[in-house]
């Protein structure tokens, strides 16, 4: 297949392009550079800059690339933003999608894989969290995924586009030759990897009050190259379906105060910790079940365990220090 990846150039995104070519996929990467590196992009693929708010360049993007499936990964992803600036989620990052989208139904794009997110399930139902529980946003963040799958619903109903939406928990981890660099940062892993290597004073635990066992936060870390894994998975599968929903995480939860200590073994440093206030909205625990996508297609992540993802982590970030560079 021809595969156009918006985001290619970012975090997930730059894995997810990797995979498709070992797997036999043609692809073509869009992305405008706001959190991606231009070294991140395999050379191997296609690339076009450009910025998905820009309605006609999208359109000639896809003209001269001429994918039949999609996977959009490009998108603002910060909770935090989103409180403070609810319409530049809730309008710029729908808008985009929405040019996307329709751009691809215009030009016979078949499949579209959409990179969602956990934070639908502000309250869920039970623990850990299957794909069919009730969506509860939990912030503007949140509610933009959830406009972008109803948007999809209604053009597969309406057009015929097939389509995939997989809801990330905490994606984590690095492959040899990509890894997590973003500006700011905000994932926790990578936080923790920086004050091992002297570039940061310390690391705030938000809260050690939390109904858990050691006071601190639990979510479900999965490794990035198990995310890209199930990505090309559901686009074959969209070979013989037409609508897919899945929630992507390992299914085992690890505190905050585990991932600290993870870091420090690994890394064989001393790792300074303060524990701070509460952040406002984060639940105590947050984990997936991932039953749906493991029976349904056969996925199953290489890295279940906190210390192979933190170890993937460390071994990228010690040979790059300065993340790409660029």
């Amino acid at each position: 297949m021809k595969v156009l990846v918006t985001g290619g150039a970012g975090y997930i995104g730059s894995v997810a392009v990797d995979a498709l070519l070992a797997a036999g996929h043609e692809v073509a990467v869009l992305d405008n550079f706001y959190q991606g590196h231009r070294s991140a992009v395999n050379p191997a693929a296609e690339f076009f800059e450009a910025d998905l708010a820009d309605a006609e360049a999208v359109r000639r993007v896809l003209a001269a690339s001429s994918p039949d499936s999609i996977m959009h990964f490009a998108a603002y992803t910060l909770v935090g933003e989103s409180v403070e600036d609810p319409f530049k989620y809730l309008g710029e990052s729908v808008q985009n999608a929405i040019n996307l989208i329709s751009a691809a139904v215009d030009h016979g794009v078949k499949r579209f894989i959409f990179s969602s997110t956990a934070n639908l399930f502000d309250e869920p139902e039970r623990m850990p969290i299957p794909a069919e529980n009730k969506i509860v946003p939990g912030s503007p963040y949140g509610e933009s995924k959830f406009f972008v799958e109803r948007i999809l619903h209604w053009t597969h109903r309406t057009k015929g586009l097939r389509y995939a939406c997989l809801r990330y928990f905490n994606a984590a981890g690095c492959t040899e030759t990509k890894g997590e660099d973003h500006d700011p940062e905000t994932h926790l892993i990578p936080l923790v990897i920086e004050v091992a290597l002297g570039q940061r004073p310390l690391i705030k635990i938000f809260g050690d009050d939390y109904p858990t066992p050691d006071g601190t936060c639990v979510r479900d870390y999965i490794h990035v190259a198990d995310l890209a894994s199930a990505h090309v998975l559901a686009l074959e599968a969209l070979q013989e379906r037409e609508v897919l929903h899945y929630n992507l995480g390992n299914g085992n939860g690890f505190s905050v105060r585990e991932v600290v200590d993870t870091v420090r073994e690994v890394s064989g440093r001393e790792i300074a910790a303060e524990v701070a206030s509460r952040r406002p909205g984060d639940p105590a625990i947050l984990i997936a079940d991932s039953t749906r996508i493991r029976e349904e297609l056969g996925w199953t992540p290489k890295y279940p365990d906190l210390r192979s993802i933190v170890q993937s982590a460390w071994d990228w970030h010690l040979a790059h220090p300065d993340g790409y560079g660029d």
